[in-house]
């Protein structure tokens, strides 16, 4: 039994090693290759019929899985709120709160990464012919700007196959939405068998990402070799501008949203929550896993926070799918950040569509390590963004994922708390302040 349960801890921390090493090859092959021989000959045959050919198979890989598990996680997480009824001052509440947060939580990413454009400064011919050699994967812009109205209209699709089928991410997540709304209505025995299907749906997409995950060190290395050779060091200032302003959006997050709720709404004062939590949040850095935080999170509501167990119980259940504030703002300062690198300006047309899709996204995107990563691939393409520009964030994206999965916790933690205040619980931490 010790031998086995090594084992599985060895297994779960080797593919975040081996991404960090596959990103150090393929940064250091690519630099040195800069420096020394430029894009010769050889390096333009060895880019077009090894490195994109591997990039490619994995992000197709993504593109497969993307649409069915994301559909499946929006219904199952909305199709939850089937207690409602039983809870119906509750449930109005955290609807509330958790649309509120997401909203919040997508401003705020949109907002910081405009105000600093940490992607802003690379050479626009240098961009050009890597966007000319990546290719533009489905522009959904292309031709006529549609107006502000006319973006909202697209959200609704005229035919799900259709949209499924061209990458209509938006359509896809309206009818999940919609069709999730349905299975909370219906409470037949068929609906009931239908709900457990979908959840089948969802495990086998998350067991199925969770492999494709684990062939990311090599498509990571043939990334960062094609990036590199291309930019140089300009790469690495731009990524390191990259994870200051996600940063700064993230504190931002705790700091006004996250405070607002705990103080205001309810009743508590933040360090008094924040000490309370620490635990959780913890576990949450270092397992990169909502889910797997779960159980230290309710201990931490319950014994720390004196919350009521049938409140906790149902929010941060819930709130672990519908709740990932930490995943909306990633998304958003991930998706404009490599638009500004390879000098795609977005509109306010476009800036909705992605504020709408990280909205969404925060209120329906799994809860597993690098589960936001086959979102913003399938987001890049519709903006007209290579898809292969994930790269540049992949070798980072461990410690981002360990950040925006504590935003997620404290935030169902957050949502917790101010539920129970208007429900009528009054803890002690709320006497205090």
């Amino acid at each position: 039994m010790p031998t086995s349960l090594g084992s599985n801890r060895l297994s779960d921390l080797s593919p975040h090693l081996s991404v960090l090493v596959g990103f150090a090859a393929g940064l250091g092959g690519g630099l040195i290759v800069n420096l020394t021989t430029g894009r010769t000959a050889w390096v333009v045959g060895f880019t077009a019929n090894v490195t994109r050919p591997i990039e490619d198979l994995f992000l197709r890989l993504l593109f497969v899985l993307v649409m069915p598990l994301l559909f499946s996680a929006l219904v199952t997480g909305i199709a939850g709120l089937r207690d409602i009824r039983a809870f119906r001052r509750m449930g109005t509440w955290m609807v509330a709160l958790v649309l509120a947060a997401s909203a919040l939580a997508s401003l705020i990413g949109l907002a910081t990464v405009n105000l600093f454009q940490p992607g802003k400064g690379v050479d626009p011919a240098t961009a050009e012919a890597l966007l000319h050699t990546a290719g533009k994967a489905g522009n959904v812009f292309a031709g006529e700007t549609p107006t502000v109205l006319g973006s909202i209209v697209q959200i609704v699709p005229g035919n799900i196959v259709s949209a499924a089928s061209q990458g209509n991410l938006l359509g896809v997540v309206f009818f999940a939405l919609l069709f999730g709304v349905g299975l909370m209505l219906v409470r037949t025995e068929g609906s009931k068998q239908l709900l457990t299907v979908i959840e089948g749906l969802f495990d086998v997409g998350v067991r199925l990402i969770g492999i494709v995950i684990r062939l990311a060190p090599v498509a990571v290395a043939c990334f960062m070799f094609d990036l590199t050779v291309m930019f140089g060091w300009t790469l690495l200032v731009h990524v390191s501008a990259y994870v200051g302003v996600m940063l700064i959006a993230f504190a931002l997050h705790i700091g006004i949203v996250f405070c607002s709720f705990v103080w205001i709404l309810g009743g508590m004062r933040p360090l008094v929550f924040f000490k309370a939590v620490q635990e959780a949040a913890f576990i949450a850095f270092c397992t990169s896993s909502s889910n797997a935080t779960l159980p230290t999170a309710l201990k931490a509501a319950e014994e720390g926070l004196g919350l009521p167990s049938q409140v906790t119980r149902f929010v941060l259940t819930i709130c672990t799918v519908a709740n990932q504030n930490g995943t909306a703002i990633y998304e958003a300062v991930t998706i404009l950040f490599l638009a500004q690198f390879f000098g795609i300006p977005l509109g306010p047309s476009e800036q909705l569509m992605v504020f709408a899709i990280c909205m969404l996204s925060g209120i329906g995107t799994t809860g597993i390590p690098s589960g936001a990563l086959p979102l913003v691939s399938v987001t890049l393409g519709m903006i007209g963004v290579p898809p292969e520009g994930i790269g540049l964030v992949i070798g980072v994206d461990r410690l981002l994922d360990m950040c925006r999965t504590t935003l997620n916790v404290v935030g169902d933690l957050t949502i917790a708390v101010a539920i129970s205040r208007h429900v009528g619980v009054e803890t002690p931490a709320m006497e205090e302040a």
